[in-house]
């Protein structure tokens, strides 16, 4: 069931792309972008676990190259407790008009990782941008018993 919810994400990302620039590589030119981002809307991968789906909080985003922005932000998580995070967005290549890559960052506030502390997690990541607007992609792993897998989308507005 979840090679389906990537194919149709394939599919989604391709719209639009002509097939002589569908894959490509992203200039790393330095960039002055500040982005202002949602909280999260999450469809886990576990439907009978009870989690929160709507992850409401807020977060900043400011893209300093073609293919690294740094995040951080704050939100409730899926086990309905907080979290923050902080780390980077590194999207070296697009597919049609939507970067691909992986927020490598660090998260807090998940009540069976380390105790609500801080933990490393690598999240593949796609971004769509059109003018001042945006939407993030995460494909969250599960691991183990403790981080609870799904899909996660992020919308997000320019400031400048």
């Amino acid at each position: 069931m979840k090679t389906h919810y990537l194919c149709a994400l394939l599919a989604l990302v391709s719209v639009g792309a002509h097939a002589d620039d569908l894959f490509t590589k992203i200039d790393a030119d330095p960039k002055s972008e500040l982005w202002i981002d949602s909280g999260f809307a999450t469809y886990h991968f576990d439907r009978d676990k009870n989690l929160n789906g709507g992850n409401r909080g807020i977060g900043f985003e400011y893209r300093f190259s073609g293919t690294m922005a740094a995040a951080a932000g704050r939100f409730v998580n899926s086990d309905r407790f907080y979290s923050n995070y902080a780390g980077v967005l590194w999207q070296p290549y697009a597919l049609g008009p939507v970067r691909l890559g992986a927020a490598i960052a660090a998260f807090d506030g998940y009540p069976k990782m380390r105790d609500r502390g801080w933990f490393p997690a690598v999240v593949p990541t796609f971004t769509y941008e059109y003018q001042r607007v945006g939407v993030n992609v995460g494909v969250i792993p599960s691991y183990k018993d403790r981080l609870y897998g799904g899909i996660s989308v992020q919308l997000k507005v320019k400031l400048f």
